[in-house]
Order: C-alpha cells, then sequence, then structure tokens
C-alpha cells in the first residue's frame, strides 16, 4: 500500500464515522448501533477495543443481546478479519452465530493523476431525491419509511452526491463520497459507498464515470487516500474498483445471533 493508505484498525473508526447509525451506545468497548433494521453496518456491533477474557464475552453478549432485544432486533456483530478479533469470532463461533455478507475493505492513494473529469456528472452536497431513488432501487430494502431511516444514515456524516444520466437524461449511476472529520493518523481520507447502476444501463462505463468523479473530487480536496467497501460475491465491481487503483487491505464479515431476517449489504 502506498503512503496514503491506512489499515485496520485505523479503518474501522473512518467506517464507523462514515455510516452514522440513528442509536449508538458504547459499552465495555463494544460500541452497539441501531437504526431500525436498515442495512447491517448500521444495526451491528463493533468491537472498537478488543478482548481476549471469555468472561467478559458472555457478560457483554448477555447485555447486547438485551439491548438489541428492546429495540426487537437480532444480534449481529460486524467481525473484522484480524488476530485482534479472533477471541471475539471464536466466542461468535462457540455461541452459534451464523457467519454472513463477507466484505472486503479496499483502499487507495490520493493525489494520484486521473483523467479529465467526464462532463455532465451533477455532484452535490446532499442526496437528492433522484439520487436517493436510484441507489434505493439498486440497494435498498424496505419502504419510504426505510427509505428516510437511509437518507439519516448518510447524511449523518459529511459527503459528496454523484449522478450521471443517461442519453434520456434518466438517472443512470450514483455513488457517494464520505468525508468524516475523525483523522486517525492526521491524514483525511474519504470513503466510497452506494455506488449503484441501473440494471438496464450497466456495462456502458456509468459506474466508471461515478468513480472517477468522485475520485476527482477528492483530489480537488487534497484528501490523502479513499477506501471503499465490496462483498466478495461482487467481481464485476471489484474488477472496476481494481482498474481504478484499489487495493485489498482487510476484510469483514457479519456474525448474526438467531437470525430471524437477513439484512444485506456492506
Amino acid at each position: 500500500m502506498g503512503a496514503g493508505a491506512i489499515a485496520v484498525p485505523g479503518l474501522e473508526t473512518l467506517m464507523d464515522a462514515a455510516w452514522a447509525a440513528a442509536e449508538r451506545e458504547e459499552s465495555g468497548g463494544w460500541v452497539l448501533r441501531s437504526s431500525s433494521g436498515v442495512t447491517q453496518r448500521a444495526n451491528s456491533v463493533w468491537e472498537r477495543e478488543p478482548g481476549d477474557d471469555p468472561r467478559r464475552l458472555l457478560a457483554a453478549l448477555r447485555d447486547a443481546r438485551l439491548w438489541y432485544r428492546a429495540r426487537r432486533q437480532p444480534l449481529i456483530f460486524q467481525v473484522f478479519e484480524d488476530p485482534r478479533c479472533a477471541p471475539l469470532n471464536a466466542g461468535l463461533g462457540a455461541e452459534g452465530f451464523t457467519k454472513q455478507s463477507e466484505t472486503l475493505v479496499l483502499v487507495r492513494d490520493g493525489g494520484i493523476d486521473l483523467p479529465a473529469a467526464d462532463v455532465g456528472v451533477e455532484i452535490s452536497a446532499v442526496p437528492s431525491p433522484e439520487w436517493l431513488r436510484l441507489w434505493w432501487s439498486v440497494d435498498g430494502r424496505g419502504d419510504e419509511t426505510a427509505l428516510a431511516v437511509a437518507r439519516g444514515i448518510l447524511t449523518g456524516c459529511p459527503s459528496l452526491y454523484a449522478l450521471v444520466r443517461d442519453d434520456d437524461g434518466v438517472p443512470a449511476a450514483v455513488g457517494r463520497l464520505a468525508l468524516p472529520d475523525t483523522e486517525p493518523d492526521g491524514a483525511r481520507r474519504g470513503g466510497l459507498y452506494c455506488m449503484a447502476t441501473r440494471p438496464d444501463a450497466r456495462r456502458r462505463g456509468y459506474a466508471r464515470v461515478v468513480l472517477r468523479s468522485l475520485l476527482g473530487e477528492g483530489t480537488r480536496l487534497g484528501l490523502a487516500g479513499y477506501w471503499l467497501l465490496v462483498t466478495m460475491a461482487n467481481t464485476g465491481a471489484r474488477e472496476l474498483y481494481v482498474r481504478a487503483g484499489f487495493e485489498a487491505a482487510g476484510s469483514y464479515f457479519y456474525r448474526q445471533d438467531r437470525p430471524k431476517r437477513h439484512l444485506t449489504g456492506c
């Protein structure tokens, strides 16, 4: 990785800030996050301070179960593939937690020359109704109430939103550049999220245009680097990001207790 890249655990702090849960509570090194069941990340536990005491794990699990039960949600953990998280992962496995949604964390340096930004890409500081509708139609799960919760998650962190239209003027693809205020190592970075292309507009280069435009905005802002998240199964997106200079920095997955419904999205 280059000088602008950042590795776990610094990335965990950035990722948490970029996808702001509606409700959160810190307890014994764990961050409990809830957003009415909208997306796994905003409704999962992040082990901010890993530990290796089995007794602490069991006590914390009991408290976390009660916290999520009061919100009528399953208990889900976001677990990073990192030696620090091995005790938690082993403990959850012993408790019968399922494993799902394996996700790669990719990083890229900032300040790298890019081709000129494509004309016609709409950049805004808030997600427009058209932006939200396209993203939600591709990645969303739920009704208008869930969409409102999702909008709150997005706008909980300063961000830029890109939208490109097809030849008929219809939104074809969107993306988000999250710009958290936190700087784990003193350098500002941006996170690429919500990259979504209308199904009938795929394989026409729209995603590449959105990605290049957001990276261009990051260059304008002087960002030191970027990160993004992509599920292991999404080979097409992974190829796009690798061509754009991203490389793997780590991965994570979710472990769920007594699953009742499957929340999707990385």
